[in-house]
């Protein structure tokens, strides 16, 4: 859910929601379905500054979700068959696909069995090189150091950087400037950036990511799953936008073979890093069919089309907000009614969306 105009557009839904607009204009505008983001889910934290709490859920609200997505009579279902729902005639019932991005540890220890419990398919896309141990969430020891300190220096581009943080909202504020600069690095100067960070402020970004990351063992455990598919989200977890075209490609072909190789079965799907409309681009998108991918999920909220009218490799997913604990906000934006409709084009591999 997106965070600006937050009051006027929760309103809207509210108003939609009890005026009983949605289920009006649930048929015409929900298409066949839709896919839900999840990333970190885990027990509630204390603390004031949580940058990222809007990524993350409770595994009570994981279960409230899936009891609700039943009760609502959505077909809860994986991604081989939401792909197939997209290019097929709309069915009587529309589905809804679980995915989980990232690497962390508290998929396997929290979420894992919320959803073995409910017998639910879901899709898990891996960033190949944090089960390695070598893959580094730097959003994690921004987010730490941010919290520590009410001064921070560095440089950018060149020139030394400083900056008070003295109230929450400067926190906040600076945590959503230093992670955009961020994201935009190429590899090089990300790793020196992170580096440099870590010396002055003794934060080991590396072990950090370690601690939060599931490894190979953690993964072998799901893989005996047949609910369970795995998809690619690069080795490294770059945004391909801060890439050049080889580099771009080689993160996807290596994470899908990386994966293959550990997991010992293909991996046909794809998840952009990020996965905003500034962490990739068309090109991105016609590299990930070229690459063999069966799809590729955004981030960028939407539903999904049947009849081939929403493109495989750049399809929408409904990113939950873990602050909205609303049910009624979540049944407002599963019916489509607060979203663009797609417009269909001539080829799936130039669909709009990008």
């Amino acid at each position: 859910m997106a965070p600006d105009n937050g009051i006027l557009r929760r309103a809207r839904m509210e108003l939609a929601y009890f005026s009983g607009a949605f289920r009006l204009r649930e048929r015409e505008v929900g298409g066949a379905g839709v896919i839900l983001r999840f990333a970190r889910v885990r027990p509630a934290r204390r603390g004031r500054f949580q940058p990222l709490k809007s990524q993350e859920i409770t595994p009570a609200l994981l279960d409230r979700t899936i009891r609700a997505l039943k009760r609502w009579q959505y077909d809860i279902v994986g991604i081989d068959e939401a792909c197939r729902r997209a290019v097929t005639m709309p069915e009587r019932r529309r589905f809804a696909c679980l995915t989980f991005d990232g690497a962390t540890k508290d998929i396997v220890t929290h979420a894992y069995p919320v959803l073995v419990r409910h017998g639910v398919p879901f899709t898990l896309y891996l960033p190949t090189a944090f089960p390695d141990g070598v893959g580094v969430a730097w959003w994690l020891a921004l987010e730490d150091i941010i919290a520590r300190e009410s001064r921070i220096n560095l440089v950018i581009d060149g020139r030394d950087r400083h900056f008070v943080v003295s109230s929450l909202s400067d926190k906040y504020e600076l945590f959503d400037f230093l992670s955009g600069w961020l994201r935009k690095l190429p590899p090089s100067e990300l790793s020196y950036a992170v580096n440099d960070l870590g010396r002055r402020y003794s934060v080991d970004a590396a072990q950090l990511s370690r601690s939060a990351s599931f490894d190979w063992a953690d993964l072998a455990k799901l893989a005996a799953d047949p609910n369970v598919t795995f998809g690619c989200a690069t080795v490294n977890y770059p945004a391909l936008s801060s890439l050049k075209a080889a580099a771009a490609l080689r993160e996807m072909a290596m994470g899908k073979a990386v994966a293959e190789s550990a997991l010992r079965r293909p991996i046909k799907h794809f998840a952009y890093p990020f996965g905003d409309r500034d962490a990739f681009a068309r090109p991105d998108v016609v590299m990930a069919e070229e690459t063999g991918f069966a799809s590729a999920v955004s981030t960028i909220s939407g539903v999904v089309e049947a009849q081939g009218r929403t493109n495989l490799h750049a399809l929408p997913r409904i990113a939950w907000d873990g602050r909205v604990r609303s049910l009624r906000i979540m049944r407002v934006l599963l019916s489509g009614v607060m979203f663009a409709r797609v417009r269909p084009t001539r080829s799936a591999s130039i669909q709009s969306g990008i």
